[in-house]
């Protein structure tokens, strides 16, 4: 894993998580809002989160709180 990707859409009130570079795949909704993005042959490369901010969130949302953890 080089580098992992992620975007919101503000549109789409979603949040995606590639650990590669976004390509065609193939999704299963897991739950929760969750959906895991898996290539042909089934390895998981990244996951989407549909509703990701609040309804009552601010539309004009110019940041977000990321925290990163190495152990």
């Amino acid at each position: 894993m080089e580098k992992i990707i992620i975007t919101y859409d503000r549109t789409g009130n979603t949040l995606d998580i590639w650990f590669e570079e976004p390509r065609p795949c193939i999704n299963e909704e897991i739950g929760n809002g969750v959906i895991v993005k898996k290539d042909e042959n089934g390895e998981i490369i990244g996951f989407e989160k549909l509703n990701y901010l609040k309804k009552d969130s601010p539309a004009d949302v110019k940041s977000m709180p990321l925290e990163v953890s190495i152990a």
